[in-house]
């Protein structure tokens, strides 16, 4: 597995904290490999290092309460700073109390956990104050080369936009058994996590309501209008419960949302949000006639690794919407995407959305095209060009 240092390198620094660093992500991003990848690090500079893995049959039998972990931990450890990696601590009872107590034992502890259990408010209220946390994602291109280099195999821009970047399904060499993982840990994660950690009654709206969001990704959506495409088929929807529900999407991780921001009014709009999902997967798997939604996609990729690359992302609503406004470092990005502007029309609306905006900071419009767009005005960066790229 790639050595994943954008994630590792800002952890590094509360090595020999005290506060309890929290490991978080969707299922199969990798959390358990990172974690594992921090353990053999400080390997090199202390031998007091204890890895225990709750999914593992042995340890768990073993050691299933606070109790047990505490006892545990006093026998096994040296004298002085003690790490401590707990992977998938939700299957310890009261594991909030082992933590916080253990954290006060001269312990540097480590934690991930399963979305459905543990990565929820009610987690940051158990540790309120006594925490830091670590988002983990999927892979992004760069890391997906990486690794498929270790596989000997190689990977094409059309299959990513496609079927992202869960780590394990490039260990599988057919469609077929790429789509049967996928369509699996969606099951999981969106109807199984979800489901029974919040004691969801009414099921088939809330899958209905999962379906319909995670194959409208990249589209500016609000509980209202989502309500107004339910409601004809469930008499018990409300706009309470599709708020609710759509929480409950984004504490497992399997969506995010971004503000618009008005320029006429000079504020964020608080009611409609524009919403990508974690993984493009996501859509893509339920799609059943091979028509894949290759522009919504693009889009979700490109905000997928601009967050990668430390941008803080919104909507930029004027007199046309413009997909982006990235900033960083002071630096401001304005970002359209299309996955062509090779018919005029769609060039001119795309290039049309930059025409009220100042030149004091960068215009930026991303497609899959092979000819470059750019004017003096507006830079063009090709989509293969962007994803090998570390910065705009």
């Amino acid at each position: 597995m790639i050595q994943r240092e954008q994630y590792i390198a800002p952890i590094r620094d509360f090595y020999d904290s005290d506060l309890i660093k929290i490991i978080t992500g969707i299922r199969r991003c990798g959390k358990s490999v990172v974690l594992e990848q921090i353990s053999k690090e400080i390997c090199k500079k202390s031998e007091n290092i204890i890895y225990l893995n709750f999914e593992n049959r042995e340890v768990s039998s073993k050691i299933s309460t606070c109790d047990e972990l505490l006892s545990h931990v006093s026998q096994k450890r040296g004298s002085g700073l003690c790490y401590l990696f707990l992977d998938e601590i939700q299957n310890v009872k009261d594991w909030p109390d082992a933590c916080k107590t253990l954290r006060l034992q001269d312990c540097s502890v480590f934690i991930t956990g399963s979305n459905s259990k543990l990565l929820s408010k009610e987690f940051t209220k158990e540790l309120s104050g006594r925490y830091v946390s670590f988002r983990i994602r999927p892979f992004v291109f760069k890391e997906i080369k990486e690794y498929l280099t270790q596989l000997g195999k190689t990977v094409s821009i059309t299959d990513y936009l496609i079927y992202g970047g869960f780590p394990k399904r490039f260990e599988f060499n057919s469609e077929a058994a790429t789509r049967n993982y996928l369509n699996d840990l969606d099951q999981t994660i969106v109807i199984n996590d979800i489901i029974n950690r919040y004691k969801i009654r009414k099921q088939e709206l809330f899958t209905k309501l999962a379906n319909y969001v995670l194959i409208s990704n990249s589209r500016i959506l609000s509980a209202k209008s989502i309500y107004n495409y339910i409601k004809g088929q469930f008499n018990e929807c409300s706009v309470n419960t599709v708020t609710k529900y759509l929480n409950y999407l984004k504490e497992a991780y399997a969506i995010s949302t971004i503000k618009q921001y008005s320029s006429k009014a000079k504020r964020e709009l608080n009611f409609f949000e524009k919403i990508y999902d974690e993984d493009v997967a996501f859509n893509s798997i339920r799609v059943s006639d091979g028509i894949y939604d290759l522009t919504h996609n693009l889009e979700n990729i490109i905000y997928n690794e601009l967050l990668y690359r430390g941008y803080s992302l919104s909507v930029f609503s004027g007199k046309q919407e413009i997909d982006f406004c990235a900033q960083k470092n002071s630096k401001k990005y304005f970002i359209q995407v299309a996955y062509s502007v090779a018919e005029r029309s769609t060039y001119d609306r795309e290039m049309g959305a930059f025409a009220d905006l100042d030149n004091a900071h960068a215009k930026i419009l991303i497609t899959n095209d092979d000819i470059d767009y750019s004017t003096s005005t507006v830079r063009h960066i090709k989509l293969k060009d962007f994803l090998e790229m570390d910065d705009l």
